[in-house]
């Protein structure tokens, strides 16, 4: 199951909700967002293994920096802060990039255990505008498409 919506609102800035549905337990979606070592096999929208450093702090106040190519070869730099952390459930950080600061926005990551799976309801919230928000769509949809191949090989 693939989904992606926008939504803005005058309350709201804009924001990407991407829902997907993966055949593995909950704490196997969990352990890839969590663990450098495996997170380093799936971020970024490049090749396979793309990321160049990983380091995670997955506490809340604990901070990660995550290092990855881009498919033109550029590396850039996600980090931030952990706001929320619930194993095997929800985990909520902040993102800012490399060179961009000022555009701090804000990640959600729920997992549900459903029939066959895991429900991941994603949502990056607080981008400055639309265009802000169209240009990390085009990131991290073939992000998540390698996230789910590397748990079909787990």
């Amino acid at each position: 199951m693939q989904d992606a919506s926008h939504e803005t609102t005058d309350a709201d800035a804009p924001k990407l909700v991407l829902r997907r549905v993966y055949p593995v337990a909950p704490e196997k979606v969990w352990h890839a967002w969590t663990d450098p070592r495996a997170l380093a096999h799936w971020w970024g929208p490049g090749a396979v293994d793309s990321v160049t450093s990983a380091a995670m702090d997955v506490r809340v106040g604990g901070r990660y920096r995550i290092a990855f190519l881009a498919p033109d070869g550029v590396e850039h730099e996600a980090h931030g802060e952990y706001l929320e952390v619930v194993p095997n459930r929800r985990l909520v950080f902040t993102w800012a990039r490399r060179g961009m600061p000022e555009i701090a926005s804000r990640v959600s990551i729920e997992l549900k255990a459903v029939s066959g799976g895991t429900e991941l309801f994603f949502v990056h919230a607080q981008f400055p505008d639309v265009a802000a928000r169209d240009d990390h769509e085009v990131g991290w949809l073939p992000t998540l498409v390698k996230l789910g191949e590397l748990l079909l090989q787990a």
